[in-house]
């Protein structure tokens, strides 16, 4: 493993799956989010390019540090190395997660 490590973080967004390599998560101050910092892509020397990586690297460009919201996220992997962020559209039909409050307020139960 890399001194600093890696992660991998894959989460919804607009009716699409993102797949991005931060250096830096961590719960953010602000409720019900996490922070990733540092984004890493893939630096090719190659002829070759990947367009999603690409359409990645554009809307990212000049992002510092990103909220995500928790309810968004798929899954978070501690990696060796950084592969090939992407965007991708989500299939799967018309199931998506049902939104759920952050908390339920205490009230008369009327």
């Amino acid at each position: 493993m890399p001194e600093t490590p890696i992660y991998k973080i894959i989460f919804f967004s607009m009716g699409q799956i993102y797949e991005v390599y931060a250096r830096q998560i961590f719960q953010s101050d602000l409720y019900g989010f996490i922070e990733i910092e540092q984004l890493v892509f893939g630096e090719r020397s190659q002829m070759l390019v990947d367009p999603s990586e690409e359409r990645l690297k554009s809307e990212f460009e000049g992002v510092n540090r990103s909220y995500i919201p928790l309810h968004s996220i798929a899954r978070i992997d501690e990696v060796a190395k950084e592969g090939i962020g992407k965007i991708s559209e989500a299939k799967g039909g018309n199931v998506s997660p049902f939104p759920m409050p952050a908390f339920t307020p205490k009230g008369n139960s009327d």
